[in-house]
């Protein structure tokens, strides 16, 4: 006598093509049941004889779709129940979601194939999509996964549309995002005055193409928002998109047509290769292959890398098959304001931007920017957290029994949302200092409060009161009547990369090293080289980077010379007056003598090394100055110099290091030998450090760990020594992961 089986699945399980997979496989079995998403995730119930229930729920867990994650399961007996066939049941809306919320994912091949197919019925159609591809978290709305709850419930499926949908064979059976041109997205084509030039389905990516190869700037709306492109080799074209977007310097990432066009340009190992062709499609900082990439000088002035993508949706792949070039992809804004993701928004903000808009009707919801990775090696190093990634974290994270909201940092936001058993670390926001990133950064706090309806009990922030994420956090606070506490900003860096590592629970010393730019110190300095020890969950700072003036306030990040008057001590006075004029160093020197504010930044260290060698004394973008270091550093073939060779632990001497430094470079020492022995001196340090204190694991934390220098040096030096590196993998080591780390420690750290 069959029984009634009930299988539960959680993790990345709707929208990715799981229960078509389980009927096809059911149908194969013979078995006769019924599967449906819940607010859970998965359930399929089934007549079955217990034996034969055991082989399915295997060959479900070893045979689903590539693109789910599976992070939890179940097989039981329920209640008998007798079913006729197997179905597919639509799913009901529950009041709790407790599931993660799937990623965009990028075309996959066969979409690929059957949009190049001129037999092919969705030959030429810039949204085709199936199961295994396509937005998700973008359009959607409400949970479970259903059409009705994303922005394609507009789009009424045509008769063709439906019976691929409720067809157990095609590759679209309940394909929530199905639609072809018959029924689905309709673009039109309009000039800067958004007067129509064109909305004829059939030639509209002919026309824009043809925008493009005149040397015009093209703002695309993308699946996930607005890009503004343009030919990646015209001189002209990029210095106009720079002037219009006031984006004098800042690098560029560049599209391009196939992954075969980048192989013959760049160097790319398997790591870079198997990213760039995945589901994520992020870009990808790659070092060209000699000199010469036919890009315009204008794509990435003053650095070794460029960053490269491929067409992550079926749009970007119709229009770089027409022109068949590398493109300009950046985010549609401008310079400082989030991604936009309407038209109106893009017409009122771009006008003065793009020559041309190529629009379409699907509504966004989340619209993000693309993800940034690098390798060193082949360890991946996420640079921006955002389409792909976000906004789930699968690693083992801090349970929870109340609704935590952390609300990150202030220049690289993001937040974190624990409204159930599953965390939610929001894609990046950007400079909260802007308004329009700050109204995007408070409309997603609402709609994660509305997708998953409930409302913070705890708030985390920042310890800095002036944060606007810290402001924010304690009016949410004061409305929910909820608690409120306060995480220094580098005991959550240190929390973040604990976290990730399933290391909050160790009973053994772990030396963090947590360096960036700047983060309000529990002394009231401004930190940013610091040196920290966890076990026991109890988390202690024990060394620190000399302390210099924090002169002018925030002024000193965006001019390096500031740094380098702050670092260079006062003997080497020559060298500081030739950048700026007598009366404003007269006045700048006056104010690091008053030492009212003080600081421990490696960040700022970066950037006085940089202006030392005079690669950039007033920065045009955050980071330019330790970038050019970086890529300065590249051009070495020496052996680099430990210029702190007496170092044994403790506080660093940093006006040492750098008068060493001045020291090397009086003698005539190249400036790439120098940037390299800077950034590797810096690596000794860690290691020294780790040594002096017998430390074996090392996690490292920060926007400093962003330089793909500093960590090659480390990872040699750390595996001759035996010593344990840990890095942020999953989520970005900078500000990004603020208000995970605020979770972390939030959740560990004894009180």
């Amino acid at each position: 006598m069959p029984k009634t089986f009930e299988i539960l699945l959680s993790g990345q399980v709707q929208g990715v093509g799981f229960r078509p997979f389980v009927f096809n496989l059911a149908v194969q079995y013979g078995l006769k049941g019924q599967v449906f998403n819940n607010a859970n995730g998965v359930v399929i119930r089934l007549n079955s004889s217990a034996e034969k229930a055991q082989e399915f729920f295997h060959d479900v867990l070893e045979k689903a779709p590539e693109i789910s994650r599976i992070i939890d399961s179940t097989l039981g007996e329920c209640e008998f129940q007798e079913f006729d066939d197997f179905q597919i049941v639509r799913s009901k809306q529950l009041n709790k979601i407790n599931i993660p919320l799937t990623p965009d994912f990028a075309i996959c091949e066969s979409c690929q194939k059957e949009i190049r197919d001129p037999d092919n019925r969705r030959y030429g159609y810039a949204f085709t999509t199936c199961t295994n591809c396509g937005p998700r978290y973008a359009i959607t709305s409400k949970f479970p996964f259903e059409r009705e709850h994303t922005s394609l419930a507009l789009f009424e499926m045509c008769g063709e549309c439906q019976s691929e949908y409720e067809d157990p064979t095609n590759r679209r059976f309940h394909s929530q995002t199905n639609s072809c041109s018959a029924c689905g997205i309709q673009m039109r084509l309009t000039d800067f005055k958004d007067e129509l030039i064109s909305d004829d389905q059939h030639t509209i990516i002919q026309r824009a193409a043809e925008c493009l190869a005149a040397e015009k700037i093209l703002a695309v709306k993308n699946t996930n928002g607005y890009l503004l492109c343009c030919l990646a080799d015209s001189d002209a074209a990029v210095k106009s998109l720079r002037e219009r977007k006031k984006r004098p310097s800042k690098p560029f990432a560049v599209l391009y047509p196939s992954l075969e066009m980048i192989k013959k340009t760049y160097e790319v190992n398997s790591s870079e290769e198997n990213v760039l062709a995945s589901a994520i499609s992020p870009i990808v900082l790659l070092n060209p292959k000699g000199k010469n990439t036919s890009l315009s000088s204008e794509v990435a002035p003053g650095l070794s890398r460029v960053g490269c993508m491929l067409p992550n949706s079926a749009l970007l792949t119709l229009l770089m098959d027409e022109l068949k070039v590398p493109l300009i992809a950046t985010s549609g804004n401008i310079h400082g304001s989030p991604i936009i993701d309407s038209a109106e928004e893009a017409i009122q903000n771009l006008s003065g931007v793009a020559d041309y808009f190529l629009h379409h009707n699907l509504p966004i919801t989340f619209p993000q920017d693309d993800s940034v990775m690098r390798f060193v090696n082949d360890l991946p190093i996420v640079l921006r957290r955002s389409r792909g990634m976000a906004p789930n974290y699968f690693t083992p994270t801090p349970k929870a029994d109340e609704t935590i909201l952390a609300m990150g940092a202030h220049l690289k936001s993001s937040i974190t949302f624990v409204p159930n058993e599953h965390t939610y670390t929001s894609p990046y926001f950007g400079n909260l200092e802007n308004f329009d990133v700050l109204k995007r950064y408070q409309r997603s706090i609402t709609d994660y409060e509305n997708l998953f309806q409930t409302k913070a009990e705890t708030v985390l922030i920042d310890a800095h009161p002036q944060y606007q994420s810290s402001q924010i956090g304690k009016e949410i606070a004061q409305e929910n009547g909820a608690n409120l506490e306060l995480i220094q900003h580098h005991k959550a860096h240190f929390g973040a990369v604990l976290g990730e590592h399933e290391l909050l629970n160790s009973e053994e010393s772990i030396l963090g090293v947590i360096w960036d730019g700047t983060g309000l110190g529990d002394d009231g300095a401004i930190w940013g080289g610091e040196f920290f020890t966890y076990a026991n969950r109890k988390m202690e700072r024990i060394a620190h980077f000399e302390y210099v003036p924090w002169i002018a306030a925030n002024k000193m990040a965006r001019e390096p010379r500031l740094a380098l008057l702050a670092h260079l001590p006062q003997e080497f006075s020559e060298v500081i007056a030739k950048k700026f004029q007598k009366n404003e160093l007269a006045l700048y020197q006056k104010l690091a003598k008053k030492k009212s504010l003080m600081t421990s930044s490696v960040g700022r260290l970066f950037d006085a090394v940089s202006s030392l060698l005079d690669l950039c004394d007033v920065s045009t973008y955050e980071g330019e100055a330790a970038m050019m270091l970086e890529a300065l550093a590249e051009d070495n073939d020496k052996l680099p110099i430990d210029l702190l060779p007496e170092y044994t632990g403790g506080t660093v001497p940093t006006k040492s290091l750098m008068m060493s430094l001045y020291n090397e470079m009086k003698l005539g020492t190249s400036k790439s030998l120098l940037a390299d022995s800077f950034i590797y001196t810096l690596a000794c340090i860690i290691v020294k450090m780790s040594q002096a204190t017998h430390h074996k694991i090392v996690g490292c934390s920060g926007g400093v760990f962003q330089n793909g220098r500093l960590v090659k040096h480390l990872i040699q030096l750390t595996d001759e020594k035996e010593i344990d590196l840990k890095l942020n993998r999953l989520v970005s080591c900078n500000d990004e992961n603020i208000s995970f780390g605020q979770l972390c420690c939030y959740r560990y750290l004894k009180k």
